[in-house]
């Protein structure tokens, strides 16, 4: 538990200066927080099978074009995602070696190599954006998070998706559900909009309290798929880059659909 909350306080002293900064620093840090995290999920697949260095050489390649242009230039992000499907999948015949590569391992790391990329840039479009949004965003996920882990621990009793995750509540995915709305809607009220409709305010911020517990569940399953405790071990008491932005690569993905709303 010590080595949890020092972990916790060192990347709050590295991250908190980082966010506010913003501008190229931020967006070199989460550059190479977005290389880390692909690098996590291709070392989860290869516990299964060795991939080409050649191909994970181009999804390297290829995610630092896409980090780098989904904001700042649609029409080349677009060529680099066609680049993407064919330096990735073409190799499945040229290899003709299904030891080697084959279609399985080609929609991995295609897949992967996009999801890692798509989500990770939403990081640089929130910030470029509005720091306080990013701050409401991570707030909501931070907030749930916590209160889950103590609400279950205290009162849990009825599992929510034991197979995929035995320690997770309904209990905990209540608690920290309506903290985390209580908490976020004065966040939003207060810092963002005073004038907004306070009951959109609070569904957006209890659903999106729910989708990050469930995108929690969604990288628990890829664990339990490859049996592995955690994505790696970077973070002392946390595990990986994945393993610490599980929920807000959701909250941020559907956070979209609510932006206008507000």
């Amino acid at each position: 538990m010590k080595k949890r909350v020092l972990s916790a306080i060192i990347m709050a002293l590295i991250f908190i200066p980082v966010f506010i900064i913003g501008g190229n620093i931020f967006n070199f840090v989460f550059y190479i927080i977005t290389l880390l995290g692909l690098n996590e999920i291709m070392m989860v697949r290869e516990k299964e099978k060795k991939l080409p260095n050649f191909i994970r050489l181009i999804s390297y390649i290829m995610i630092t074009f896409l980090y780098f242009t989904l904001n700042t230039n649609f029409h080349t992000a677009y060529i680099v995602i066609a680049g993407l499907f064919l330096l990735l999948l073409l190799p499945v015949v040229l290899y003709s070696d299904e030891k080697i590569y084959n279609i399985e391992d080609a929609f991995y790391v295609l897949s992967s190599t996009l999801f890692i990329g798509l989500s990770m840039s939403l990081f640089y479009a929130y910030r470029k954006f509005d720091l306080k949004i990013i701050i409401f965003l991570l707030l909501i996920t931070i907030i749930t998070d916590s209160y889950a882990y103590f609400t279950g621990r205290l009162i849990g009793k009825h599992k929510l998706i034991e197979v995929i995750s035995p320690n997770k509540t309904w209990e905990g995915l209540i608690g920290g559900s309506i903290m985390a709305t209580f908490v976020s809607t004065v966040y939003y009220l207060t810092v963002i909009n005073s004038s907004a409709n306070i009951l959109v305010i609070i569904f957006t911020t209890l659903f999106l309290s729910i989708i990050g517990q469930f995108g929690d569940l969604f990288f628990s399953s890829i664990k339990r798929k490859y049996n592995i405790k955690d994505f790696s071990n970077l973070i002392p008491g946390h595990g990986g880059i994945l393993d610490r932005l599980d929920s807000i690569i959701f909250v941020m993905i559907v956070w979209i659909f609510f932006k206008g709303l507000l």
